[in-house]
């Protein structure tokens, strides 16, 4: 089962009702936020219905390690560390935790009863986005699925 990447492209005027309460279910309430979400049927009804507002793929082991330890964050917005992954999950480490998250074993939402936040405050991405944020990835845009070309964009919003 994949791991979906979801980043929220499109900011909070003109946004219909149904879809910004879409967006909140998915927990993307800000512009650059991204969440991670295992892909199932749920899932992927609601992003094709948020289509147009964000843009999604399957990330990597690297680009998840890299996620968790730059803008990882825990309750009081400090920083997730590996020791932190010890004493809450009883993990080794934050690549174990990305192994796990990769495999199924854990979903990231609900690691919020353990002090990590559900959600990653990421940077406009370095040298702009490549094309349109009003159009398609397929047509030359920034929005919808990706696949994983998600991996260099989150790269360049870290």
């Amino acid at each position: 089962m994949a791991l979906y990447a979801i980043i929220r492209i499109r900011g909070i005027p003109d946004t219909p009702y149904d879809i910004e309460y879409t967006l909140r279910l998915l927990r993307l309430v800000r512009k650059f936020h991204c969440v991670l979400y295992p892909d199932t049927p749920s899932i992927r009804g609601m992003l094709f219905k948020v289509k147009d507002w964000v843009t999604w793929g399957e990330i990597d082991r690297e680009t998840l390690i890299e996620l968790l330890r730059n803008r990882g964050r825990v309750v009081g917005n400090k920083p997730l560390t590996d020791e932190y992954v010890k004493r809450k999950l009883k993990l080794s480490s934050i690549e174990e935790l990305a192994d796990m998250l990769l495999e199924g074993k854990l979903l990231f939402h609900k690691l919020e009863s353990y002090g990590i936040k559900p959600v990653f405050r990421l940077h406009p991405p370095r040298g702009g986005f490549k094309g349109s944020t009003k159009k398609p990835y397929g047509a030359g845009g920034e929005l919808g699925y990706r696949g994983p070309a998600i991996n260099e964009l989150i790269r360049r919003m870290i």
